[in-house]
């Protein structure tokens, strides 16, 4: 026949030992080191931006400045900085970044941001701003109020250049008609 509190001492036991043993625990654990703070991240160094060369002040002279009307409604911003000379703040959204100008060899201007998070290239026809670290076009198809003379003015020039073939052949066609020649 089985007792039924068979297990009752060595339960008693395990009770006791752990009483015991809770107190050595306990000033165990206030004898351990303190956990080291959080470490703090690394203070970091100054930013400092180069004088500007002879090459991107010519360049800064290049670059199409003011409000760019672009796709979807959006709107890019291009400003002389006033801290940096020979430099560009290009603004757009939420974000603003401080650019050097720089003259390509295909006449482009490309503004490089300081950081090299983003990259504004500026041509005759258009601009567009990249975020070349994410490998994307942030906005596409801006139009500097420079930039939109100079599109009007290749319009006119291209319509004017498809409209002289054709004011020829009618003054020629009128001369024909009426017998006379045609000349100036």
């Amino acid at each position: 026949m089985s007792t039924p509190f068979r297990c009752a001492p060595i339960v008693a036991a395990l009770i006791a030992s752990a009483l015991v043993a809770a107190p050595a625990l306990a000033a165990d654990r206030s004898k351990q080191p303190a956990k080291p703070a959080a470490k703090t991240a690394p203070a970091k160094p100054a930013f400092t931006v180069a004088d500007a060369s002879p090459d991107q002040v010519k360049a800064a002279e290049l670059v199409f400045y003011g409000a760019y009307d672009c796709e979807f409604q959006q709107s890019v911003n291009v400003v002389q900085s006033p801290k940096y000379p020979a430099y560009v703040d290009v603004k757009f959204g939420h974000g603003t970044w401080l650019m050097k100008p720089v003259l390509s060899s295909t006449g482009a201007i490309r503004l490089e941001d300081v950081h090299g998070q983003t990259l504004m290239v500026q041509i005759a026809a258009k601009s567009m701003l990249l975020d070349v670290k994410a490998g994307k076009r942030l906005v596409d198809e801006c139009l500097s109020p420079k930039q939109h003379e100079l599109a009007d003015a290749a319009k006119a020039a291209k319509a004017a250049a498809e409209a002289a073939p054709v004011k020829a052949i009618v003054e020629a066609g009128t001369a024909a008609g009426t017998g006379t020649t045609a000349s100036k």
